[in-house]
């Protein structure tokens, strides 16, 4: 049940970072737009929303107009593991406020300032995604770098309002890097080639060696996982890869098939010198290349995909040569993957 949108249009406004009194502000705008069942309960429980602010697990911006009303509400927040590394989304503007064109960029730039002033905040990054181009040209606009492609990403259900997604929606990933500290990456042998155009435009502060290890270290492998029920995906974060890689990896697949994920998600440790042989493992078994995802363990991380149909590539729109390259070079690594799979019958 949603509440009535009740604010009064045409009011002045601006963006402010969350106050304890814009809380139940913010929740009230979440919930008359999605309803009681939005899935994230930060956002329509004011208490939660004010205390992961103090935490500063959550950076909010809100924009207030001059009789404080909550109107528009944008954030950073972690989502990666390492702490460092902030997500930019929860955007949200008031349906008699989304003609006013600049209320979407400040909120944007607000969020932006905050996490440059914030010593917590390293790394910002964001999902723009490819059934259209506007939130591509405004990440470009805002100075992130685009580095990975997510492939069928989300549901066509979370566009009910856009009659023109028919399939899944794949997003880009673009970061934007306020801190970060000098160290040695281990680029897979098998992407040696591939990884030094997504490393462009991320600075010099890296040491490459590329990894020669074909087979993952005698220890335990470093794996945890979260499933995002809505969108059918699962991701899969690997801190260190050991001995046990390849017999996780099997069960753990088995395991979210049978809840119905179809889009599988594995973030290794570039840092790792063991990640060669995660990766010669995980390419026999379906997957193919995403992306750079910096600073994602604190050291770098790589993005690797599986999707258990094929992927809407048609539907995919690009903003720019460099996002057009990122797309081209995904979906060429998935070509391999399947004549990969064809050749030697792995499922």
């Amino acid at each position: 049940m949603t509440e009535p949108l009740d604010i009064e249009p045409g009011q002045p406004w601006e963006v402010f970072r969350l106050e304890t009194k814009d809380a139940e502000g913010v929740a009230r705008l979440f919930r008359a737009v999605y309803g009681d069942g939005y899935p994230i309960r930060t956002y329509v429980e004011p208490d939660l929303l004010v205390r992961e602010n103090a935490s500063l697990r959550v950076v909010s911006s809100v924009a207030r107009t001059s009789r404080g009303d909550i109107v528009g509400h944008s954030a950073i927040y972690n989502s990666a593991p390492h702490p460092g590394v902030y997500e930019s989304g929860a955007t949200l503007i008031h349906p008699a406020y989304r003609r006013k064109l600049k209320l979407f960029p400040k909120l944007l730039f607000h969020s932006l300032h905050l996490a440059e002033t914030l010593p917590e905040v390293e790394v910002v990054f964001g999902e723009p995604v490819c059934n259209h181009t506007t939130t591509q040209k405004m990440s470009a606009k805002l100075g992130y770098v685009f580095t990975a492609m997510e492939a069928d990403l989300m549901p066509a259900e979370a566009y009910e309002t856009d009659g023109t997604v028919t399939g899944r929606v794949a997003t880009l990933l673009s970061f934007k890097i306020f801190r970060q500290r000098h160290q040695q990456v281990f680029p897979p042998r098998a992407y040696s080639k591939e990884l030094p155009f997504f490393y462009e435009d991320l600075g010099r502060d890296r040491c490459f060696v590329v990894s020669e290890t074909e087979q993952p270290a005698d220890s335990a492998s470093d794996i945890t996982h979260q499933v995002f029920d809505f969108a059918q995906v699962a991701r899969i974060a690997v801190r260190s890869v050991g001995r046990d890689f390849s017999e996780k990896l099997i069960s753990l697949e088995k395991e979210l098939t049978e809840i119905g994920v179809i889009v599988f998600q594995v973030w290794l440790n570039l840092a790792d010198p063991g990640n060669g042989g995660a990766v010669n493992i995980l390419r026999k078994r379906g997957y193919f290349l995403g992306g750079v995802l910096p600073c994602w363990f604190e050291t770098d991380g790589l993005l690797m995909q599986k999707v258990r149909k094929r992927p809407d590539w048609e539907g995919i729109l690009t903003a720019s040569d460099r996002s057009a390259a990122i797309v081209e070079k995904v979906k060429a690594d998935w070509e391999r993957s399947l004549q990969e799979a064809a050749d030697d019958g792995t499922p």
